[in-house]
């Protein structure tokens, strides 16, 4: 595995923090690695151990990692730097992979910076089904407590170091599935010194975290997607239909028509796997990304 290198730039009103593996080269281009809500970029780590000699970057978006965590947060304004993070650092000739909501920023780029991607991997991108942007006042309503509280606000944010945070995960709910080593890398990399005291706390705090998922009704993005002419590859996870009043992070939320709607789509139905596909199976990512599948 290429060695990563951690680096800072300055994408608009924002500092974004993001790794890098191997060197640039014309004839491979640069594969760029867009994470998931409440993860950050070194989660793609076990699926970069199987790109070996390849030019990887992979981004901490504003509100995770060791990026500002400033708003506003919304799903426009990540999908915006995006677009100024690729402006920026001038990549082209990209294979672009985005999960969850990487996948629905990577749509956004790549609507407006076409020229600059070869092919695109989504991966259970939070591209919903149509009609769930249509009530968008009544979205995640069901899901909050009687002080108007999102769940995931309410997560455990305080943790002595890494160790604790994955003695706490590992074996437990949709963690139980992940790979241990990619639980490790999200652990590892998703704490940062506590500024109020000892120990350490989320790089992506629960109300960062809660404020995307309220918020992912305004992400409407099937306007664009005529303008994502490069070849695509949609990989879902199992879909189950059932109470919807139950949160359940381990199912897809991908429109299962997305492919049919995009000029130049393919999609891949992984019912073996949980939402959590680079998690559970980097190796099976890591073929997609390298065109073998």
């Amino acid at each position: 595995m290429n060695q990563c290198t951690e680096h800072y730039s300055r994408v608009g009103d924002v500092t974004l923090c993001w790794f890098e593996w191997g060197a640039a080269h014309a004839a491979q281009g640069t594969t760029l690695l867009v994470h998931a809500t409440g993860f950050h970029a070194r989660c793609w780590d076990q699926t970069v151990t199987h790109l070996p000699d390849r030019h990887v970057i992979a981004l901490d978006m504003r509100g995770h990692g060791r990026s500002d965590n400033q708003g506003p947060i919304s799903w426009d304004t990540f999908g915006d730097d995006l677009v100024g993070f690729i402006e920026t650092l001038d990549l082209r000739g990209l294979v672009g992979a985005g999960h969850s909501m990487g996948g629905h920023c990577l749509v956004h780029a790549a609507a407006r910076l076409p020229d600059r991607f070869e092919r695109l991997l989504l991966i259970d991108p939070v591209i919903m089904d149509p009609a769930s942007y249509e009530d968008r006042a009544a979205a995640h309503t069901s899901f909050l407590d009687a002080a108007g509280l999102h769940p995931v606000a309410k997560r455990r944010n305080h943790f002595a170091n890494a160790e604790a945070m994955f003695a706490n995960f590992v074996g437990r709910g949709s963690f139980a599935v992940w790979d241990e080593a990619v639980l490790h890398d999200y652990c590892e990399y998703g704490l940062v010194p506590n500024p109020d005291g000892e120990g350490f706390v989320l790089g992506c705090p629960p109300n960062v975290e809660a404020a995307i998922y309220m918020g992912s009704s305004d992400g409407n993005i099937y306007a664009e997607l005529d303008r994502v002419t490069m070849p695509v590859v949609i990989l879902r996870a199992r879909r189950e239909e059932g109470d919807r009043t139950k949160m359940d992070f381990s199912l897809s939320p991908t429109f299962p028509g997305l492919a049919s709607l995009m000029p130049n789509a393919r999609d891949v139905y992984l019912p073996e796997l949980t939402h959590f596909i680079p998690m559970q199976a980097p190796a099976l990512t890591a073929e997609y990304l390298r065109g073998e599948r």
